[in-house]
């Protein structure tokens, strides 16, 4: 059986410790290399080829976000995932922008990191839910700016039972 090969990036040891430590608890899981700059995440992802790579936002010589775009665009079968203690509309568009399949607060729950790197391997997104709250918060807004509405909403009662019934599979 084949593990999940899992590349860390950040800046702080004892954070990338942490992380292997929860990551290797699992079987099935390696962690094939752990680096502190962005530069270097970069370098080793496009060299190992991991499955899943982790990184920090805020990495010195090159961002995390710089660095997802770089992985991605150059080792397109790497799955970003950004950990980050950053919470703002800001980071979170940059980084799936940059082509990051998942964000993760840092502040987030152990089990929490072992379903997003499971999500991102499968070729899903992960948001922490703090992240997918600001996206929510995005959407609806930005779906009000352009002034469109929610056409259920405009159904009738009837209309909209038949409509269930319809995604149900009744005829």
């Amino acid at each position: 059986m084949r593990k999940l090969r899992i590349l860390l990036g950040d800046d702080h040891t004892l954070v990338r410790q942490g992380l292997r430590k929860i990551l290797e608890e699992r079987v099935d899981w390696e962690v094939v290399a752990d680096t502190s700059d962005g530069r270097e995440a970069v370098r080793q992802a496009l060299a190992l080829q991991p499955d899943v790579a982790i990184l920090d936002i805020g990495m010195p010589l090159m961002n995390g976000i710089e660095a997802t775009r770089q992985i991605v665009r150059r080792s397109p079968t790497v799955r970003v995932l950004i950990l980050s203690m950053h919470s703002n509309e800001a980071y979170i568009i940059q980084a799936l922008k940059a082509g990051a399949r998942g964000y993760l607060l840092k502040d987030s729950a152990d089990v929490d990191l072992v379903r997003a790197v499971a999500s991102v391997a499968a070729g899903k997104s992960f948001f922490s839910p703090a992240v997918s709250k600001v996206m929510l918060d995005d959407y609806v807004r930005h779906l009000s700016e352009k002034g469109i509405a929610d056409r259920y909403e405009s159904l009738s009662g009837r209309e909209r039972e038949i409509f269930q019934l319809i995604a149900e599979g009744h005829s």
